[in-house]
């Protein structure tokens, strides 16, 4: 099966080994930066209570290990080209710590590239303060759509979709299964809010109509028992609603919700069927592969901020064989090309947008166990490119670069 996933990989890599060929890449050491900011000061995991890490949505664990991951696949084509790539962790408390050392790293290592692990406030402040500096910045696990807009940055790139991407994939769904009137159960968590926020442009976009905005607690006083119960929150008549969407970034509520609403309807959002950017269970365009080796090596199945540090290493790697060079302008040009085809294993091949430095990607629609659909579906046209139909497209965009 290794052998096996090397050949595919060089196979997948061939046209860029032959467009680097024709500029022999000079031996160097390539030295990625990580850096890992701390979650727990974040509004998206305050107030959590002790036995979160047993909900399916809890993260106890970081995306490094997808960094590491697309490190090995690097190296392997990288030696025969003379490339030596290095991948440097650093951590700290907010974005002065981060900045204090990507300039370290930065200065001492040469690193021009960083993989930034960060809540979004720290995310923004970080490529504000390097902004002056010649370094480009991957966010691999930040979903924020202000990050894509009003605070996006010039040196800044994002792998990992935004809640408008997610919302508006699960329009499309719903759409095409006329489930057209949703009735949202929205939590207490600036999150909570914030994806709201994002399906009710979703639904606006593509013409779904939200029916009720009902709003939950996390809270054990009896007080809020009776009106915090699933059958409470779900009443309705028989046309009520087609389906129920819930709003809850922590995953505390949500997952008692499928089949315990009054009417018998299917659950989507946080729980039930969930947009996401990747998902374990995936069965083409290579995807076992690269989930195999990572469930092997880690003891744990592959999500999507995994996905989103793996596939920011491949950008890079990508980018150094096809153009030849591993310096920091040539992989940022690469990165603007917008005729490259980086195959993230989703099938296809995608690209960076110009107005905002999202990656291009479909959604995999998925309940815990199986992916259902992929998005954008094929009853929504695009004049230029399909797959910005998901998110923030050129004519909406609030993002100035």
């Amino acid at each position: 099966m290794r052998r096996f996933f090397f050949i595919m990989l060089a196979i997948a890599f061939w046209p860029a080994m032959q467009t680097g060929s024709e500029a022999a890449v000079e031996p160097a050491l390539l030295v990625i930066g990580y850096l890992e900011g701390d979650w727990t000061a974040s509004e998206e995991w305050d107030r959590h209570p002790a036995d979160m890490g047993r909900l399916p949505n809890y993260l106890p664990h970081r995306p490094l290990a997808g960094a590491e991951i697309g490190m090995d696949d690097a190296q392997y084509l990288g030696r025969g080209m003379g490339i030596t790539y290095v991948l440097k962790r650093r951590t700290g408390k907010d974005a002065e710590d981060l900045f204090t050392a990507l300039k370290a790293l930065n200065g001492e290592h040469g690193a021009e590239v960083f993989l930034v692990d960060a809540p979004a406030p720290v995310m923004a402040e970080l490529a504000e303060m390097s902004s002056s500096l010649d370094v480009l910045l991957f966010n691999v696990s930040s979903y924020a759509d202000s990050l894509r807009a009003e605070e996006c940055a010039w040196n800044m790139f994002h792998t990992l979709p935004n809640n408008a991407m997610l919302m508006d994939a699960l329009a499309q769904f719903l759409v095409v299964k006329k489930w057209l009137r949703v009735l949202v159960l929205e939590g207490p968590q600036a999150e909570d809010r914030k994806m709201v926020t994002a399906f009710r442009r979703a639904a606006k976009r593509f013409g779904l109509k939200i029916v009720d905005v009902r709003h939950f607690l996390l809270t054990q006083d009896p007080r809020a028992r009776e009106s915090n119960r699933v059958e409470q929150l779900t009443l309705g008549d028989a046309d009520s609603y087609d389906t129920v969407f819930v709003a809850d970034a922590h995953g505390e509520f949500s997952y008692r919700v499928p089949y315990r609403t009054v009417l018998p309807r299917p659950v989507v959002g946080a729980r039930g069927l969930t947009p996401r950017a990747w998902h374990w269970s995936y069965l083409r365009h290579g995807a076992p592969q690269v989930n195999s080796r990572f469930e092997r090596k880690y003891g744990r199945r592959m999500d999507d901020r995994d996905w989103a540090a793996w596939i920011a290493m491949k950008s890079v790697s990508e980018a150094v064989l096809r153009r030849g060079s591993s310096e920091l302008a040539s992989i940022r040009e690469h990165l603007l090309d917008q005729d490259i085809k980086l195959d993230a294993f989703k099938g296809g091949g995608y690209n960076y947008r110009l107005w905002d430095n999202q990656l291009r990607q479909p959604i995999l629609m998925t309940t815990d166990s199986w992916v259902t659909s992929v998005v954008p579906h094929k009853a929504f046209l695009h004049a230029e490119n399909k797959l910005d139909t998901l998110g923030f497209d050129k004519p909406e965009t609030r993002c100035s670069l």
